[in-house]
């Protein structure tokens, strides 16, 4: 669908909390309005003054403190007491989430980019907007010259055995929800902590592990934002940063 406008919800530095809240509320406006045999306005008062009706939307973060998050697979087994505490390290967090994949890592220096979008009004199957998102990453990359590619396993890589970039999501009604994860200047060691997504002997990389130093996570998720409004066939982009947000959508409840 063309000349749709694409709006970007920067964050910045928070927690995994505040980023989770306002993806519920986003995809709740999403899913309410399929509901409605006529358009509706968003539920809350305060997702109508961000967006009315609900449009595809990118929320961008950098996760303050760092979480370790486990996916549904592995949300319907808990983990042992022991492997808690292995994740629960330098003020770490621990998050099930009903997204795809398994444990992964997010924190400083990592862009965490949550796209929420209803995939049939942009033509998408489930498995084609998976590709969209990779290449988005791929996209992102190559402005900065990293040569990174996708393979058999989901996410963006450098290298048969380096990822720089994980994808993870979640689809009710064929709204998405959930996204990416772009190591910029990620410090490596959270991923060795973990088989990253499940992939035994792979590891991950970032771009300043392959040679881009001084990029800043809110630049790459302009570059990765823009990478999806392509992608999407979305006209324009409307930025809006934590400060234009009302606070009751960043509560967890």
């Amino acid at each position: 669908m063309s000349g749709t406008r694409l709006l970007h919800l920067h964050l910045g530095k928070t927690t995994y909390a505040s980023a989770a809240a306002l993806q519920k509320s986003l995809v709740s406006a999403h899913l309410s309005r399929k509901s409605q045999s006529t358009p509706a306005p968003a539920s809350s008062p305060s997702l109508q003054t961000l967006t009315n009706p609900p449009e595809p939307t990118v929320i961008t973060s950098e996760f303050h403190p760092p979480v370790y998050t486990l996916g549904r697979r592995e949300s319907q087994t808990p983990l042992t007491p022991e492997q808690e505490s292995h994740l629960r390290v330098k003020g770490s967090e621990l998050r099930y989430t009903p997204r795809g994949g398994l444990t992964t890592f997010h924190g400083p220096g990592q862009l965490t980019a949550y796209v929420i979008a209803d995939l049939r009004h942009h033509g998408l199957t489930p498995r084609c907007y998976v590709r969209t998102l990779e290449r988005a990453l791929v996209a992102t990359c190559a402005h900065w010259r990293i040569r990174a590619f996708t393979t058999e396993d989901t996410g963006a890589w450098t290298s048969e055995g380096r990822k720089i970039g994980a994808v993870g999501v979640h689809m009710r009604r064929f709204v998405s929800s959930f996204g990416v994860g772009l190591n910029v200047s990620t410090d490596l060691w959270w991923f060795d902590r973990i088989v990253a997504c499940g992939l035994e002997g792979k590891g991950a990389t970032s771009f300043v592990r392959e040679g881009v130093v001084g990029v800043g996570v809110e630049e790459v998720g302009d570059r990765f934002v823009k990478a999806m409004a392509e992608s999407l066939g979305c006209t324009t982009i409307e930025k809006k940063s934590r400060e234009d947000i009302p606070p009751d959508l960043l509560v967890e409840e």
